[in-house]
């Protein structure tokens, strides 16, 4: 109906509804039902903010009584107007790649080894990289997400937000390219745009073993340690953004503004003391909540100790509602990351880039009933 009509996302159009009308933004999406339109009510209102312009759009205007969830006979008519939407992903098709994999079980239990694909990364020895001395002793922290667990709701991005002091940048700054988040959610389509089935994918730093990172930065800001975390030196940090240019997964975050200065007394608090605060032009990036590392390790030293399994649980899964994000030393063979590291659908991203990151994914499995997909 958008390509009938000659709609675009962004397009405002004037909605009527039974003598009732309205106006606001469209943004197409695939799946939707031809010849009809999906409104959400929200929470437009019209004064809201420091200054009072609004907010949002309010859809209760063309709600009735009889007609509270659906009704016949809404027309559409073009203004004119264009809306600038703030979204951090403009595409959802992964034309080819295999950034997310996914597969039936049925197809899993025929060839369990062809949905991950994990015997088509490169071997170890092929490499221009020097080992590393600690690559086998010591702690090595890691992290496994199941794609087949996650549902989309960001609860980790807003965890980690709140966890290690990311500002919250604004909509003009996220329509630049600007967003600051750690954490992102990469929503994906397949199948075919008239039933398209949508997939999810958190996307932190990947902490690379051979990071590309690390050998473009002039000033040794980021650094691997003995554990095999990439780590951000801040105050080495001059703001070249070498590093994100030369990162295949794009998950660094440059401080364009100097959003904590202005901060009140009271507004401050809310800020994780142990979290370094950052300032205006530094690289930021996901570090496995660090911190929360450092805490298990004081204490398990205290204790004379090793860390136990379980004991760095890092914001983004500790919030988790469904558990697909483990955490864990991947050099204790009983720990619970390193279980799911030897399952045949654990894979690596791009690994075909050999920078062994110590993020993998388990692919995702689902079972669809044979009956329903046929009709």
């Amino acid at each position: 109906m958008a390509a009938r009509e000659k709609i675009d996302s962004g397009d405002v159009v004037e909605l009527a509804f039974r003598g009732r009308k309205l106006k606001a933004p469209v943004w197409i999406q695939p799946g939707q039902a031809e010849n009809s339109v999906t409104l959400h009510l929200g929470y437009g209102r019209t004064e809201a903010g420091r200054v009072g312009k609004g907010a949002g759009f309010n859809a209760y205007a063309l709600r009735t009584s009889d007609a509270l969830w659906f009704g016949e006979g809404l027309t559409i008519r073009k203004t004119g107007d264009k809306h600038l939407f703030a979204t951090t992903q403009h595409h959802h098709a992964m034309e080819g790649r295999d950034f997310l994999r996914s597969g039936t079980l049925a197809e899993f239990i025929a060839h369990p080894k062809q949905i991950a694909r994990a015997e088509e990364e490169p071997a170890h020895d092929e490499t221009l990289y020097h080992p590393n001395e600690f690559e086998n002793r010591g702690y090595a922290w890691g992290m496994v997400i199941d794609l087949g667990a996650c549902i989309g709701c960001s609860a980790c991005a807003i965890a980690c937000q709140a966890e290690n002091n990311i500002p919250v940048v604004g909509k003009d700054q996220i329509a630049r390219g600007r967003e600051m988040h750690w954490i992102r959610i990469d929503t994906y389509e397949s199948g075919t745009i008239d039933n398209p089935r949508f997939e999810h994918q958190p996307v932190p730093c990947m902490h690379c073993e051979h990071a590309p990172c690390e050998l473009v930065c002039p000033v040794g800001a980021t650094v691997h340690d003995a554990e095999g975390l990439n780590l951000q030196v801040y105050n080495r940090c001059i703001g070249t953004r070498y590093c994100s240019n030369n990162c295949p997964y794009k998950v660094r975050r440059f401080n364009f503004l100097e959003l904590n200065s202005g901060l009140s007394p009271t507004e401050k608090l809310v800020k994780n003391t142990e979290v370094t605060v950052r300032s205006r032009g530094v690289m930021e990036k996901c570090t496995y909540c660090i911190q929360r590392i450092n805490t298990a390790r004081i204490s398990a030293e205290l204790e004379n100790r090793a860390i136990r399994d379980g004991e760095v649980v890092p914001a983004c899964a500790q919030v988790c509602p469904t558990e697909a994000i483990v955490f864990g030393n991947i050099h204790d063979p009983n720990s619970r990351v390193a279980k799911l590291k030897r399952s045949p659908l654990n894979y690596s991203m791009l690994a075909e880039l050999n920078t062994r990151p110590r993020t993998t994914y388990l692919a995702k499995l689902c079972n669809p009933n044979r009956s329903l997909t046929e009709s």
